[in-house]
Order: C-alpha cells, then structure tokens, then sequence
C-alpha cells in the first residue's frame, strides 16, 4: 500500500489536472525502478501520457530497467516541465509531476495505440510515416504502461 505523504511546501502544490498537464507536456521523464540487489535506478526516457496512463517503449526482454520491472512492478516517474534559473534569487522557477504507481506491459491492439501516442507527441508532423514505421518495426520494441496510484505536482512561479 503506497502511503500518503503530505507535501513540505504547500504553498507550491498544483492541481491534480495541473500535474496530468505538465505530464503531458513535459519532453522527457526519469522512471525509477527498484531491483533484487535492493538498489534503485532512474532512467530517463521518451513516452507519452494518454488515457490516463503513461506509455513507454524499450528494446525487446532486455536490459536493466526490464530486470526491475520483472523483480518489481513499482515505479516512480518523474517529469520537469518548463525551468528558469533567477541566479540573482538563488532560485528557480520550475514545474514538475510525480507519479507512483504499477507497471506492465502492453500488447495487440493497446501496444499499436500506445506506439502512435508516442510518435504523436515527438513527430506529430510525420503522423503518417509514422504509422508506417509502427507497422514495419512495432513487433521489435516492448511496450508498457504505467497504471497511476498517486499523481502530485508543484510548481514555483513569478
């Protein structure tokens, strides 16, 4: 059961439909997973937010982020959105979400879905290429999902 933290700066938490916006916009995200040796591991990596869920891809059974997925299917994903250093205030204006919650994999006809997701969001101009090189290579990635429990975000701005 995951357990509810509350957050130290209150003053900065966003709505639950503010972080879903920044997860859908944000370039890239950290996904932490944790190991059998116990050590966690961040890797960041493209995917896509869509119906709720948050879409990735990878090579077929293999690497360091599958061994941890098959040990544990708990993860943390983190995304920063937009960012300005103020040096003069020893600050930053940012934006960031989290998201605890299970992952597992997708096939058929939800893992072609999830692969447009992803060429929707990083090559929108080249939908129907796209589509084409989904078709030609899908069958050479893994494809997952990550199930959302818990959802914050914060965010500092001027």
């Amino acid at each position: 059961m995951l357990k509810q933290r509350e957050m130290r700066r209150n003053d900065r938490v966003v709505s639950e439909e503010e972080a879903k916006n920044i997860l859908t916009k944000a370039a890239y995200g950290v996904l932490a997973t944790i190991g059998e040796d116990q050590y966690p591991y961040g890797i960041p990596l493209s995917y896509a937010y869509a119906d709720g869920k948050i879409y990735f891809h990878c090579a077929k059974d293999m690497g360091h982020k599958l061994e941890n997925i098959k040990y544990s299917d708990k993860v943390c994903f983190t995304v920063v959105g937009e960012t300005k250093v103020l040096p003069e205030k020893f600050s930053t204006i940012f934006e960031s979400t989290v998201v605890f919650g299970k992952v597992c994999e997708v096939e058929g006809e939800e893992k072609i879905k999830a692969l447009m997701y992803i060429v929707e969001k990083y090559s929108s101009d080249y939908i129907t290429e796209g589509r084409k090189y989904v078709e030609q290579s899908g069958h050479q990635a893994s494809v997952y999902k990550i199930i959302t429990e818990k959802i914050s975000g914060k965010s500092r701005k001027m």
